[in-house]
């Protein structure tokens, strides 16, 4: 109720934005469509360092990433509020958008070195 009662004060006359009357529907309509868009940059020094650089033993499936993956990993993931298990989802989709044969962290991986760098 609060939030309702702090929103409405802002409309009164004299208070908040004037009017701005828009004139080219098409071009503001497409403003309000690209504000949705996001823009990945990933540059070629991290793809290289970017891959598995080894297995935690032999019998594991479970890579170890360079800090530069997962660094990457926890930006996006605090930027986009997403969960472990949906980061690692949407990191994958990204990579495969853009064309880059690039693998993300697993949820797994990505705590265990959070962990970590918190010890």
């Amino acid at each position: 109720m609060e939030f309702k009662q702090e929103v409405m004060m802002g409309k009164g006359k004299g208070k908040g934005k004037g009017k701005h009357k828009i004139s080219n529907w098409k071009q503001y309509n497409q403003a309000l469509v690209n504000s949705g868009l996001v823009t990945f940059w990933i540059d070629v020094v991290a793809i290289k360092v970017w891959p598995c650089i080894k297995h935690h033993d032999p019998r594991s499936r479970e890579c170890i990433f360079s800090d530069t993956a997962i660094e990457t990993a926890l930006m996006v993931k605090g930027i986009f509020k997403l969960s472990l298990h949906g980061l690692e989802g949407f990191l994958n989709l990204v990579f495969t958008l853009m064309t880059v044969s690039l693998k993300s962290p697993t949820y797994t991986c990505i705590r265990n070195a959070f962990e970590d760098r918190k010890n």
